[in-house]
């Protein structure tokens, strides 16, 4: 894990892709795409099922490290219409037992009473203590915005021409975007200024590699 500071806020990145905001006791998470997994087999891709059920055991993991008050879905919590997994996705909420919330992405089609019936707020977008939470990365003045949508991944380079595609953390000076948490969504390959700080998830530890 890395922790870092954000306008005298103190945040941990760790290594699911998800973000521990220390002083509001809350879990960030981007781009779960749940379902996806069940709507590409249904369609003849050849996705091992087992794939569904590894995002479940990291938003159990990750949801019981922190212990949070708040878990922020910072949009495409769901890849699409309902399939089987919004059963799975009823039993986690009722086992988590912190407060949960969505902020709606662009692959949000499910009817937000749906969500509401269980007790997750839904939202277009967020404002926090001089944070801005969306779920496509927004710039908004005197605001520091965090959020998904790009499954921003860092390309490097290593012993001769070997290369990495690494999902990353990619922060600006006033942004922070999170890399998908879902193991089935892919990656946007990103090239950082001078300014960028990245930190990559290689083997289960976040890593800088940036320059700065």
């Amino acid at each position: 894990m890395k922790k870092i500071q954000i306008n005298t806020q103190n945040f941990t990145l760790h290594p699911s892709g998800a973000i521990y905001w220390e002083d509001q006791k809350m879990l960030l998470i981007a781009d779960v795409h749940l379902g996806k997994v069940v709507h590409f087999r249904k369609y003849g891709a050849p996705v091992p099922a087992t794939a569904a059920y590894q995002n479940f055991e990291k938003l159990t993991e990750v949801t019981n490290h922190f212990e949070p008050d708040t878990v922020c879905f910072l949009g495409d919590l769901f890849h699409s219409k309902l399939n089987e997994e919004w059963n799975d996705f009823e039993k986690w909420v009722e086992y988590c037992k912190a407060k949960v919330i969505l902020i709606s992405g662009n692959h949000d089609i499910i009817p937000n009473y749906l969500y509401e019936d269980l007790g997750v707020n839904v939202f277009d977008e967020l404002l926090l203590d001089g944070f801005y939470l969306t779920h496509h990365p927004t710039e908004l003045e005197e605001m520091f915005n965090f959020s998904g949508h790009i499954h921003p991944g860092i390309r490097m380079k290593g012993v001769g021409r070997q290369f990495l595609r690494l999902p990353c953390f990619y922060k600006t000076e006033n942004q922070l975007i999170l890399p998908a948490f879902g193991n089935f969504t892919g990656k946007h390959i990103l090239t950082p200024s001078e300014k960028d700080e990245v930190y990559a998830i290689v083997e289960g530890e976040v890593f800088c590699v940036s320059k700065n």
